[in-house]
């Protein structure tokens, strides 16, 4: 008798039949709750979203055409321009509910500010700002938005004139208005972006509720499971990262037909094109410098540089730079007549020589960095993984999500990809090969054949060095995590643990090597990165360490409350003041990780949290990786601080070393709760508020308008995102 294999669907229907076997209760349930919250959802973006739709509908539009008094083009359509661009309109006589201002889409896109006033029942006169009330706020209105066309006027009962102003120094004149109306109806918008959003969040508010099944799997005993979910989880991560970072083109330096086509060549399928200015060229311009043979940069610099006294004091170098009209390069090292890059070379080494020599182009910053946050979430995925699986019994998947969705949107990479510089490059990049080298580590040591993950992750961490110095403190860690092995149990005075040794210190010693020859090569001194050569807003070679600086910075970077409004995206930058009588870098900042990240607040429970373990176990490899975060994040903040200033990007040297303690503290915590009690329930409960908030914070920073930001330099579809947001002005 002949046998026949099953066929390909039959197999695909044997299995479909055995899950739904084991599973079609759960499957049900499943669907069932989706089916509701996708109605939730609907309706959200149907009646609530769309309120102002509802709330006009009985409004009977009052057209003010026929009162203007404008040139008009060829189409028809009413000119403002630079000595005309006031409207005013009297005798109204009409209840005023909103303003329809319908700038022509056929036009060069801009954001529009508009001065109104008007004179209601409660006031005879037009009305400003005083010392104890507030006039009618300015109000911005995109030409690309149509919603933002739509303003909403508070007035008391009728209204008898109305002065419509366009302010602002950068107003690209002519603007053109096709209509402008009264009291018109707001139309329906079902926005697809806002509804996926809100769907992704009620499916995060139902995975997330305090008796989902999530927390019932176990991380350790049901790894299958765990593992898909936590796979799942990351490619969402990674796709709203990329979309974030790719939303802002005038950073990415890629252009494709559909993509970013003003910078298309119109023959590639794909080409790559500088952004940012000469500045930030640099990495590019040293990939180029190497693969002639030297390590200065190819630009001359102006030779009145070379001729003064101090060339690192930005006044006097701006004050040549009037006299003679020649341009300097800022922010690069400048030395013995020659322009040199300070920042890592690694990034060049890893991205932009191998790009140069294959392509002859530049290579896309912003790239780099993605590939650097990608690299760096999956390692510190599986990094927390690891620590989850081998350190701790009772982690479940909802747990570990709690834990893994704050670190990776709050160690302070989502302001990486805000701005995709090479700033933010060798950043990304040493904190990607710091948790792959952690990680590689800890594989090493339950592995029967260590050598290979050793000298690996010893590579990532020496690698470090050659993208952001501060980060070496991460190198500590390796203490708690050998001591025992190779010092207590004495391991290390045996062959094997000689050579496991000589693995670990391997890399140190050429990495380390090639560094001190290529700072010698420039500057003359192994020890000499070139940072105090920067040519920057202050004197990097008198800068020194002064103890006066560090009580701001302590505060700015740790404790400051975010400053916020009532206004999307609510968060704006801190008020900053000190006693130190000297100069401060300071950049705009956003509030300290203390005050903003709320998961952070078990910290100060640490050493007691820290004794329950010490007393609970043999080994002290996790209480002593927790000191060495916190230890290290705190050197590498106040360093920061003396070397360069208080700067926002900055949060990402120390964010993720905090981040990772409060982890492991919880993760210790956790073991110490009995699994069904109440106590944990409350724990748990309090755990996913504060995880709640540390994620709308960190998001929220993603959207504050800063200069040259996507708000910046798309000023017009950014106005777009905030009338997406605030859908009842």
């Amino acid at each position: 008798m002949i046998s026949t294999m099953p066929t390909v669907r039959q197999n695909i229907s044997y299995a479909y039949q055995d899950f739904m076997f084991a599973h079609r209760g759960c499957v049900r349930h499943l669907l069932r709750s989706f089916i509701v919250i996708l109605v939730i959802a609907l309706a959200l973006e149907t009646f609530v979203f769309n309120y102002s739709y509802f709330a006009t509908a009985g409004y009977q539009p009052i057209s003010l055409n026929d009162k203007l008094e404008l040139l008009q083009d060829e189409d028809g359509a009413y000119l403002l321009t630079e000595v005309d661009h006031t409207l005013e309109f009297s005798q109204l006589n009409t209840e005023v509910h909103d303003l329809w201002l319908n700038f022509t889409f056929a036009q060069p896109a801009q954001d529009l500010t508009i001065k109104i006033n008007f004179t209601d029942e409660a006031h005879q006169t037009y009305f400003d700002t005083t010392e104890y009330t507030r006039g009618i706020p300015n109000v911005q209105v995109s030409t690309w938005s149509g919603q933002s066309k739509y303003i909403n006027l508070n007035a008391t009962g009728i209204v008898s004139n109305l002065r419509i102003e366009i302010v602002g120094d950068d107003v690209r004149y002519p603007i053109l208005l096709d209509d402008i109306c009264l009291n018109m109806p707001h139309p329906f918008n079902f926005n697809m972006k806002r509804f996926g959003f809100t769907l992704g969040v009620l499916l995060l508010g139902f995975a997330f509720r305090p008796r989902s099944a999530i927390y019932r799997l176990s991380i350790v005993n049901d790894a299958r499971k765990s593992k898909a979910a936590i796979i799942f989880v990351v490619v969402i991560e990674v796709w709203l990262m990329s979309s974030f970072l790719l939303m802002g083109t005038n950073y990415v330096g890629v252009a494709t037909k559909d993509y970013n086509p003003g910078g298309w060549d119109g023959v590639s399928v794909i080409n790559v094109f500088e952004v940012g200015g000469d500045n930030a060229q640099q990495y590019a311009e040293l990939a180029k410098s190497m693969a002639e043979g030297h390590l200065y940069l190819n630009e001359e610099p102006p030779s009145w540089l070379e001729e003064m006294e101090d060339p690192y004091d930005k006044g006097a170098r701006d004050e040549a730079q009037k006299a003679t009209g020649e341009k300097y390069l800022f922010d690069v090292a400048y030395y013995d007549g020659h322009y040199y890059v300070y920042f890592g070379v690694v990034p060049v080494l890893l991205f932009y020589l191998p790009f140069y020599l294959l392509t002859g182009a530049n290579f896309p910053t912003a790239i780099g960095v993605l590939i650097a946050v990608i690299a760096f979430v999956l390692g510190l995925t599986a990094l927390l993984d690891r620590f989850a699986r081998y350190h701790f019994k009772q982690v479940s998947l909802g747990l570990y999500l709690l834990l893994q969705i704050p670190l990776v949107l709050g160690c302070g990479v989502l302001y990486l990809l805000k701005f995709p510089t090479f700033y933010s490059l060798p950043i990304a990049l040493g904190l990607a090969f710091s948790v792959w080298g952690l990680y590689l580590w800890t594989c090493g040591r339950t592995s029967e054949h260590p050598c290979g993950f050793y000298l690996g992750g010893s590579l990532c961490m020496a690698a470090v060095l050659g993208c952001r110095p501060q980060l070496l403190v991460l190198s500590f860690v390796a203490f708690p995590l050998f001591w025992r092995p190779y010092i207590t149990e004495r391991r290390l005075f045996t062959p094997a643990g000689i050579r496991e040794f000589m693995c670990l210190i391997a890399p140190y010693l050429v990495v380390g090597l090639g560094i001190m020859y290529y700072n010698a090569a420039r500057f003359g001194s192994p020890f000499d990165f070139g940072a105090n050569y920067n040519l920057t807003v202050n004197d990097m070679t008198k800068r020194g360490w002064e103890v006066g600086r560090l009580a701001p910075a302590f505060f700015s970077y740790f404790l400051q409350p975010p400053s916020v409004s009532g206004v999307f995206p609510f968060l704006q930058a801190g008020p900053f003041d000190t006693t130190y009588m000297g100069q401060t870098v300071k950049e705009p900042t956003f509030g300290g990780i203390l005050a903003c990240l709320p998961i952070l607040w078990v910290l100060p429970f640490a050493r007691r949290i820290l004794n329950l373990r010490i007393h609970q176990r043999s080994t002290k490899t996790i209480a002593g990786v927790i000191v060495v975060l916190l230890f290290g994040g705190a050197v590498v903040a106040l360093a920061d601080a003396e070397m360069a200033g208080i700067l926002q990007r900055y949060y990402a040297d120390f964010s993720f070393m905090f981040l990772a303690s409060a982890a492991l503290l919880i993760f210790i915590v956790n073991e110490n709760l009995e699994v069904g009690s109440t106590f944990r329930d409350v724990c748990m409960k309090v755990l996913l508020v504060l995880v709640i908030l540390t994620v709308l914070y960190s998001v929220l920073l993603c959207f504050v308008p800063e200069v040259n930001w996507y708000s910046d330099v798309y000023d017009w579809a950014y106005r777009d995102i905030i009338e997406t947001v605030q859908f009842w002005t």
